[in-house]
């Protein structure tokens, strides 16, 4: 898979990749005739074009989003996506190289043959705001004169209109009468300050500064830090303590500091990080060499070390452990090869994807990465609500070691960093299959400049195994295979990756994907192996996974926002039990299954720990399928997973982030649809002296009984460390459903019955 630049289509006009070439295109004679002739296989690969060459066949392959190109030299015609399409100029061959028209890109990828990309006749009210309006909105926020000239920008997002307005939109095309409206986030100093921002008549609607809020650690805050520990003489003393007389090869990573009550002698209202560091040693793996027991505390806004927390000198891990492949020889491994020969099964309408009978709109927040929003799905040609919006809510990564070094780290990865802001480009063919397309996505960096993402989030459709099978003795067998579309994207947050799939089945389902890979964050010690004196304590918080090295036992839990409206927004909590009772109808059995089914009908009733053996649904009891059953979703928060389950947090109710950070011990939350109520660690984490998110939400127990209600599912894993996970981790998941439970009247996947 070439991995040239990637115009995407809807992004950016095909026509822009022939002025790319235009500088090195070369003359050549076709047919007789003078054409413009440009080099194939450089041309297709700066389009960001997939070229294959089949020898036997003697025919060139290009494979771009939703093309599937086929096409012969000399041949007068192309096979795209199965169809064939009459070329002005052939493929010219010349001295052993594919020479193409320049207008070969235009007459092929913009023949009307690939359906995939297709014009946005009306747009969508939650289109993510655009390069020209999010530097409209720092224009107009900048000319406040409250603005100050190093303000800094933590997020710009749309402003939603209002819910209802939104579903007729989905629903009914009815317009949104409502301007474009831009949330924004700033930073004055270490003081919060929110505006809203009204694009359309280019003027603030609302100017709020948030007392004793801590706002996000934005990019330029790495590179402070960084800076402020190369320059300090302090932190160069006593580096020499761990044999480092070189401070420009220590690599740091600044880190929140958490909420202690002062236990740990911090002015809660300063702007501080805690910074941890490495040794570059030049293997490419500066993970593997950590710093031990030293700590360095910054005050950002003092722009100094106020600080310096240290413990017993412990020698810096030395052996070399790059990861990149530099020391190994990669097994060989044939080629496989997805392809979609007469295009894709999806169409992509501006931000809107419609698969089979799903339809929902995708957006990018700098914050929690992808939104899907108003999602349907169309049975027997009523397109029916299931999601308003679907997202990552919010997550932590906390450790159990109480060392100088590791006992504040408990990483809001979302909340205290932005995971959209550090969203990972995919590359294709790696990161995802090489029959996904690539959607770029553009967001505000802290300046306010709108920096777009390359290939930031991918879609595909893949095999799945059977839907269903059934073989009848002495009949053909019945099967058919179950198709998936899965929405991927991937946020890198220092040493680990996350990668995010939300899965559409065809059957009605939505499966949400959370994997880690990436680097362990790891603990120098003494012992090299399980023999040594030191090795029983050295792994009293973690494992021994190379020579002095521990990893060390933590959590990866994950919060996902889901505001269902199933057939509608008037949704009731239900809870159904499989028991057994006795057998009370006669016969020679003494006991019977049955389900105990009730209504879990208030917020704090509806905080629970997660059972798998019983059933919880969000129901709308006011629709029935054809049986007179409620049409309902299951909601299943832990579907499995490749690491021991996060069935609540392993610390000590009167730690601090219980205090703070309710959603992480229990699995299923739902409260009533508030739009302010967006964050499970509450919007300002960073420092929070209490719980601002779920924990407050659900304060107030509001009834849940035939309400719009918001489902949040808490789901996770707990990471106990082990050496097949070493130098760089093989991706570990933890997965979770929302299931249809007698949604539908049949079967969905069996289709519609003839006529």
């Amino acid at each position: 898979m070439a991995n040239g630049l990637k115009f995407t289509p809807r992004k950016t006009a095909l026509a822009l990749a022939v002025a790319v070439v235009c500088a090195w295109q070369s003359p050549v004679f076709a047919h007789g005739s003078e054409a413009h002739m440009v080099p194939l296989d450089k041309t297709l690969q700066e389009f960001g074009a997939d070229v294959q060459w089949d020898d036997y066949a003697q025919m060139f392959t290009l494979i771009k989003d939703g093309a599937y190109v086929k096409v012969k030299p000399g041949a007068k015609t192309a096979i795209v996506n199965g169809k064939s399409l009459d070329l002005q100029v052939p493929v010219v061959m010349k001295e052993g190289k594919a020479w193409v028209s320049d207008t070969f890109i235009n007459d092929v990828f913009q023949s009307g043959l690939d359906q995939t990309f297709q014009v946005e006749k009306r747009p969508h009210p939650l289109n993510s705001l655009s390069a020209a309006e999010i530097s409209e909105a720092v224009t107009i926020v900048k000319a406040a004169p409250e603005f100050q000239p190093n303000t800094r920008f933590t997020e710009i997002s749309l402003h939603e209109p209002d819910k209802a307005a939104v579903w007729a939109f989905a629903l009914q095309g009815t317009p949104v009468d409502a301007p474009r409206t831009a949330d924004v986030v700033m930073l004055d100093g270490k003081h919060v300050i929110e505006a809203v921002v009204d694009l359309q008549n280019k003027k603030i609607l609302s100017w709020t500064p948030i007392k004793g809020a801590h706002g996000m650690v934005l990019l330029d805050d790495f590179v402070s830090v960084q800076n402020i520990i190369n320059t300090s003489s302090e932190f160069a003393e006593v580096l020499k303590k761990h044999g480092i007389t070189d401070p420009g090869k220590v690599v740091t990573t600044p880190l929140t500091v958490g909420f202690f009550d002062g236990k740990d002698g911090l002015q809660q209202d300063a702007r501080l990080l805690k910074v941890v560091s490495y040794l570059d040693t030049g293997d490419g793996n500066y993970w593997a060499h950590p710093i031990e027991n030293l700590v360095a505390v910054v005050d950002l806004e003092a722009k100094k070390i106020i600080k310096i927390e240290e413990g017993p000198v412990i020698p810096v891990p030395m052996e070399p452990r790059p990861y990149d492949g530099r020391d190994r020889n990669a097994p060989a491994v044939k080629p496989l090869e997805i392809t979609e020969p007469e295009g894709k099964n999806y169409t992509i309408t501006g931000d809107t994807i419609h698969w089979q009978n799903w339809d929902f709109h995708l957006r990018l927040n700098s914050r929690v990465g992808p939104i899907l929003s108003t999602v349907t799905y169309n049975d027997n040609g009523t397109k029916r609500q299931v999601m308003y919006e679907g997202s990552l809510g919010g997550m932590i990564v906390p450790y159990g070691d109480p060392d100088v070094g590791w006992y504040f780290k408990a990483y809001l990865d979302s909340g205290d960093y932005g995971m959209g802001t550090l969203t990972s480009p995919i590359v294709r063919g790696k990161d995802a299959p090489s029959n996904a397309v690539l959607l770029d996505e553009t967001i505000a960096d802290y300046t306010g400049k709108p920096t777009t993402i390359p290939g930031a989030v991918a879609i595909f459709e893949r095999y799945a195994g059977p839907e269903y099978k059934h073989l009848e003795m002495g009949k053909p067998n019945v099967s058919t295979e179950r198709r998936e579309l899965v929405v991927r994207w991937i946020s890198t947050v220092g040493n680990y990756d996350y990668i995010f799939d939300w899965v559409f089945h065809d059957n009605g389902t939505i499966g949400i994907d959370a994997g880690a890979t990436g680097i362990e964050a790891v603990k120098g010690v003494l012992a090299k192996t399980m023999h040594d004196p030191s090795a029983k304590e050295d792994t009293s918080y973690g494992t021994l996974i190379d020579h002095n090295i521990v990893g060390t036992t933590h959590q990866h839990i994950y919060n996902f926002r889901l505001d269902l409206d199933v057939d509608g927004k008037n949704n009731t909590l239900v809870a159904m039990d499989p028991e057994v009772k006795p057998n009370t109808a006669g016969g020679p059995r003494t006991s019977t299954m049955q389900v105990n089914q009730y209504t879990i009908d208030s917020e704090q009733k509806a905080a629970q720990k997660f059972d798998p053996g019983t059933i919880r649904l969000l129901s709308n009891t006011s629709k029935e399928n054809r049986m007179g059953n409620p049409v309902s979703y299951q909601i299943i928060p832990y579907a499995g997973g490749t690491h021991p389950a996060a069935t609540g947090a392993k610390f000590a109710p009167d730690e601090w982030i219980y205090h703070r950070l309710s959603f992480m011990d229990k699995q299923l939350w739902v409260t009533r649809y508030h739009p302010t109520e967006r964050y499970p660690e509450g919007k300002y984490p960073n420092r929070s002296a209490h719980d601002t998110g779920l924990g407050q939400y659900a304060k107030d127990d509001e009834s849940l009984t035939n309400y719009d209600d918001v489902v949040w599912i808490t789901t996770g894993t707990t990471h106990v460390a082990r050496a097949e996970e070493w130098p760089i981790m093989p991706t570990e998941w933890a997965h979770a459903l929302l299931k249809p439970w007698n949604f539908f009247d049949e079967t969905p996947t069996l289709g519609e019955k003839k006529k």
